[in-house]
């Protein structure tokens, strides 16, 4: 009997070693990972190293400590791209920047995500509109020209702010402190602004900077970031709005061009562009443009306060209006009363509550505001036509049960 077949292990072929190059830090990264561990499972197997730190970015020379049949990288430098190419590694290359010669790239559609941002403030009603990126960073200035070409073909214009960011790749290590500009800037502009950045970090200092001149998000500047990065979103304040990207079909595609590459199919090298997935509406931009500022400033105290057992009274002190001025402007607004707008943002709350968490119907009603829970059952009705407990069971049906004791932090 041969020794192959003593050992099948030793028959059987090596799995190829795919070096994954991804500063995992970035959510974009994550994402993308899941797609190529998905095209793994599915079709392959790899031996597979994640350089984490993406220490082959910085030391080319690292990329020689092993045999690697195959690299994808999201952090790509000519210098490494070169590296690859002398040591005839197939390199699949996800950085968004400029395509390296000879090198197979995926990276978004940054036009189509700038359109797909003008069309969510159309639709909301803007008329003022302004963009904020970086003026030396191709990814930041195919946003924005994909954003003013989808403003144009609706007869609007745009305002620039596109401060030099100084660095050589897209790496948020040198993310500037834009705020102070970014307040001159803003403080001279019409409201109701809508604002698109060309990433959710610059997005996030734009509301620090509205904070900072006393302009209401949403209500008077709605902010719109893009990649989606979830955790970044949920914690500002208010949550930020953000086109999402579609990492994981990048990281997929990425996968099975690398597995075609490996395999020696000759690729003639290009630019893959992916579509951007949609818009992840959350607070900053979850509004209709409001250009009476009474109605705003009011908005904003219900969307803020709702859940804390308000009434209409509370709004009209806040506001300083008699009942007929505010309940007329707010018809002629948004097409509603106060008081169904503070119900609205109650069963809002209410219902993301029995999706998201286990809490029985008494602690939901102390949460959204609503002293009784049979009280909160007949509203909750009349809103859904659903019973609380009819609707839990109809969205966990189709999403699955959540986790026994999983909470959700309060919306704000």
């Amino acid at each position: 009997m041969s020794e192959n077949a003593l050992n099948p292990r030793k028959a059987s072929r090596r799995k190829p070693r795919i070096l994954l190059v991804f500063q995992t830090r970035y959510a974009e990264a994550n994402a993308i990972l899941r797609g190529i561990a998905k095209y793994e499972s599915s079709n392959t197997v790899w031996a597979a190293f994640l350089d984490d730190e993406a220490r082959a970015e910085r030391d080319p020379e690292w990329i020689k400590s092993r045999h690697w049949d195959g690299v994808i990288s999201l952090h790509t430098t000519p210098r490494f791209a070169g590296e690859c190419q002398r040591l005839r590694i197939p390199l699949v290359d996800l950085n968004d920047h400029s395509a390296l010669p000879g090198v197979h790239q995926i990276r978004p559609d940054n036009v189509a995500i700038g359109h797909m941002g003008a069309e969510h403030f159309i639709e909301r009603g803007f008329r003022n509109f302004a963009f904020c990126g970086y003026s030396d960073q191709d990814w930041s200035v195919e946003r924005r020209r994909g954003f003013v070409e989808g403003l144009s073909l609706a007869g609007y214009s745009c305002v620039l702010h596109e401060p030099p960011a100084g660095g050589s790749t897209r790496s948020h290590d040198w993310q500037l402190d834009l705020v102070p500009q970014l307040c001159d800037r803003i403080r001279k502009l019409p409201a109701p602004l809508a604002v698109m950045a060309c990433d959710d970090m610059f997005a996030v200092q734009v509301m620090q900077a509205c904070e900072q001149i006393g302009r209401m998000v949403p209500e008077e500047v709605a902010v719109l970031g893009v990649d989606d990065d979830a955790i970044r979103c949920e914690l500002s304040y208010p949550p930020l709005s953000s086109i999402a990207t579609n990492g994981f079909f990048s990281g997929y595609a990425a996968a099975e061009l690398l597995d075609k590459l490996m395999a020696g199919e000759k690729i003639k090298p290009a630019e893959i562009r992916t579509e951007p997935t949609r818009v992840m509406v959350r607070h900053s931009t979850d509004i209709l443009a409001i250009e009476d500022r009474t109605v705003a400033s009011a908005l904003g105290y219900i969307r803020d306060n709702a859940c804390m057992g308000i009434t209409v009274t509370n709004v009209l002190e806040h506001v300083a209006a008699s009942r007929s001025q505010l309940e007329k402007k707010f018809r002629q607004c948004i097409g509603r009363s106060p008081q169904t707008e503070i119900r609205q943002v109650q069963m809002t709350k209410a219902k993301q509550l029995l999706l998201e968490t286990d809490l029985p119907l008494k602690r939901i009603a102390e949460l959204v505001g609503i002293e009784h829970p049979e009280y909160l059952s007949v509203i909750f009705k009349r809103h859904t036509k659903l019973s609380p407990g009819a609707y839990r069971r109809h969205v966990q049906s189709e999403t699955g049960p959540r986790p026994p004791g999983s909470s959700l932090l309060p919306i704000r």
